[in-house]
């Protein structure tokens, strides 16, 4: 499958301890530090998406500093992928366009994919039968999306951490969240920071649709754009019900394309945000877009806190 709709520079790291609170109460998030891993999407000045490149056409740079390429991929490999749908009340003039964009997600899977969805409005629920962890089948996740009837309010981060916890279950090596919403937020006991420390300690990236309507004040466009930059996803904003089918089909094609790239930083005794640069070399010459993150949390120690920051684009 492609994704999930919401859900880097991904720190890659074997985690000691993950909290994953039932209520709005701290938690902490350690781990040790390996290699900096990050998904990477080049583009030309068409906003086309490039493929056929090898490591020797990345450049890495940690605060200035070269550093050498130590993981590359560049397969389509398989993905578990998490659909997180709005199903609240504010969502119920859109439910047709959600239904069509999610199963253009679908449907744009590989045979080896996998995927599980998520409606929400002020609770959470698992669309699958109780037994069907994941799937492949076109069918079943059909149903799992038109299951629910649109009603109640909307508690997008309780939803989104419900789906990193389920994607640990999976044992693909990429994993994703796709969330489809119209960005409002008033019932969630999460809150915005909880949700992205914990979907980089997982290495999930999230993207989002976010549909939305220029006359609610109440929308936050913000928290899409947010949670997309600092995961290493991205966020799509259709104004046309045929737009949302397009920018699903965007995101799948988004995932299939991007580059993984990674690397060993260099111990710092003084820890802290390290600053990231990437850069891409066209054989030809052509002048190429990269999107990724620009920095990261480096600990103190081998095993730290860990805590997110923003990613942005290049």
């Amino acid at each position: 499958m492609s994704a999930l709709l919401l859900i880097s520079t991904w720190l890659h790291w074997v985690p000691s301890h993950l909290a994953l609170p039932n209520s709005s109460r701290g938690y902490r998030i350690s781990r040790e530090v390996s290699l900096v891993v990050l998904p990477v999407s080049v583009t030309d000045r068409e906003g086309r998406f490039v493929s056929g490149l090898d490591a020797s056409n990345f450049r890495i740079y940690d605060e200035g500093h070269p550093v050498q390429v130590a993981l590359f991929q560049r397969d389509d490999i398989p993905i578990t992928a998490g659909l997180v749908v709005d199903c609240s009340e504010s969502m119920v003039a859109q439910s047709q366009e959600v239904l069509e964009g999610s199963m253009a997600i679908v449907q744009s899977s590989n045979p080896e994919d996998l995927a599980f969805v998520i409606n929400f409005n002020d609770r959470v629920r698992l669309g699958l039968p109780s037994n069907i962890l994941f799937t492949n089948n076109v069918d079943k996740l059909k149903a799992a999306l038109t299951t629910p009837r649109a009603s109640g309010e909307t508690a997008p981060y309780d939803a989104i951490v419900a789906g990193l916890h389920h994607l640990q279950e999976g044992q693909a090596d990429k994993k994703v969240l796709i969330l489809i919403s119209d960005g409002e937020d008033n019932a969630s006991k999460h809150h915005f920071v909880q949700v992205v420390q914990i979907a980089q300690a997982l290495h999930v990236a999230i993207y989002a649709a976010g549909l939305l309507d220029p006359s609610d004040a109440d929308q936050r466009p913000d928290i899409f754009k947010g949670l997309s930059r600092q995961t290493g996803g991205e966020a799509y904003f259709p104004s046309t019900p045929a737009g949302v089918v397009r920018v699903c089909q965007k995101i799948a094609s988004d995932i299939r394309h991007r580059y993984t790239l990674g690397y060993t930083p260099t111990p710092d005794r003084q820890g802290g945000y390290r600053k990231i640069r990437v850069e891409v070399m066209a054989s030809g010459g052509e002048r190429l877009f990269v999107r990724t993150r620009t920095r990261y949390f480096f600990p103190r120690t081998p095993s730290s806190d860990f805590f997110a920051d923003e990613g942005q684009h290049q």
